[in-house]
Formats: structure tokens, C-alpha cells, sequence
């Protein structure tokens, strides 16, 4: 920012074992969503390294990494970033299409999944003629279809109600009980509760991680 450097996130050593449910909290400008595109791999850190099931991936190439995060990594954004002009399945089916999935196993996939998330009578609709609740839903049967062992989720309740948002947190809370690795960035100190651990964060950096001994 102009001649200042500005550091997003400033000596942060974290380690996240498979299958836990993590939140990371703190308030804007703290870092935390840096820190979820660095371990989604949107972002790349400037120094330091990463690594992803046991594999050092700092230095894979875009395409490589890009691979990687098709297979394994599942997103859930606060604004669902829907394709406006596919309907709810046709937005499903998308990852399975940029993965080559043939056309048969896709349609029972996406039968599936639509079925799953009580989202099959509105499988033909766009986004636009959709709730909230029915977009975040169909956002995350999305990030779900390839089966990705982890799901990265960025304030995912943040654009509902509160009972819709429970609805949502159920479902993605589901799926941690299935075994995928849940993290969710959230300002909402109840919603971040929730999570086995919770990781506070502030001017880029880990203040506090502890877990919660009722879960």
C-alpha cells in the first residue's frame, strides 16, 4: 500500500490434521480468508511452505495445483458464485465435466446429489429463481460432487437467515461426520463455536487455537 508493505498473514505455522472441523475467526483485515486461499490454493504464500496430505506443493505449477484442487478441495463462499445462466443441476455437474467425467456417470451423480440436498424439484430452475437457503445448497452439492476430502467454507451462513444458516451448517457438519476435513471462516462467534477447534486470528497472525473439549 503505496511504499508500505502490507503482510496478510506474518508467521503462521498451522497443522490441520484429516478430518477435523476447524474454524477460523477474527475480525476483518485479520487474515483469516488469505490464509483459507492459501490453503485451498487460490493464493500462493510469498515465502514459507505447504503441504497438502503429506505432499510439499509450494512449488507445483498452476496447472498442478489446479489439479490438486479439483480433486481434493471443496469451496463454500458467502455469495455461492453460481454460473447465473445453468440451472441448479447443470451448476452441479460443472466440476464433473472439467474432470472428464462421462456423461452417464455424471447424470447419476448429479441425480444424486440433487436428491440428496432436496434440491430435485428445483433442479431446472436458475439461481435467480432460487432462495438463499436453495442456492447455498446447490452451491454446496457443487463443491461436494468430487468427493474432495476437504471442504474450505467462507462465512457460508453469511447471506442467510439464522435458520436457514443452521440448516446449512448442518449439512456442511454432516459431511465432517462422513470424514472430510471441514474449515470454516466466520465472524460469527456462535457459528464458530460450533467446530471441534477454534484458530482466533489478528493482523495476519494465530493469537489463540484451542479446542473445545464438549465436542
Amino acid at each position: 500500500m503505496g511504499d508500505q508493505a502490507v503482510y496478510a498473514l506474518n508467521d503462521v505455522d498451522l497443522y490441520i490434521p484429516s478430518g477435523e472441523y476447524v474454524s477460523i475467526m477474527g475480525p476483518s483485515g485479520s487474515g483469516k480468508s488469505t490464509l483459507l486461499n492459501i490453503i485451498g490454493l487460490l493464493d500462493k504464500p510469498d515465502s514459507g511452505t505447504y503441504e497438502l496430505d503429506g505432499r510439499l506443493i509450494t512449488d507445483w505449477s498452476d496447472i498442478e495445483q489446479a489439479q490438486i484442487r479439483r480433486e481434493k478441495i471443496g469451496f463454500v463462499f458467502q455469495s455461492f458464485h453460481l454460473i447465473p445462466r445453468l440451472t441448479a443441476a447443470e451448476n452441479i455437474e460443472l466440476p464433473l465435466i472439467l474432470s472428464g467425467v462421462p456423461v452417464a456417470q455424471r447424470q447419476s451423480r448429479v441425480n444424486n446429489a440433487l436428491q440428496a440436498f432436496e434440491l430435485s424439484a428445483r433442479a431446472h430452475h436458475r439461481p435467480a429463481e432460487l432462495s438463499g437457503g436453495q442456492r447455498q445448497r446447490v452451491a454446496i452439492a457443487r463443491a461436494t460432487i468430487m468427493q474432495p476430502s476437504v471442504i474450505l467454507a467462507d462465512e457460508p451462513t453469511g447471506n442467510l437467515d439464522h435458520q436457514i444458516g443452521a440448516e446449512v451448517m448442518a449439512l456442511l457438519e454432516n459431511l465432517h461426520h462422513g470424514g472430510t476435513t471441514l474449515i470454516v471462516v466466520t465472524h460469527d462467534r456462535e457459528l464458530g463455536a460450533r467446530a471441534h477447534r477454534q484458530i482466533g486470528m489478528r493482523d495476519g497472525r494465530i493469537l489463540t487455537d484451542h479446542s473445545n473439549d464438549a465436542h
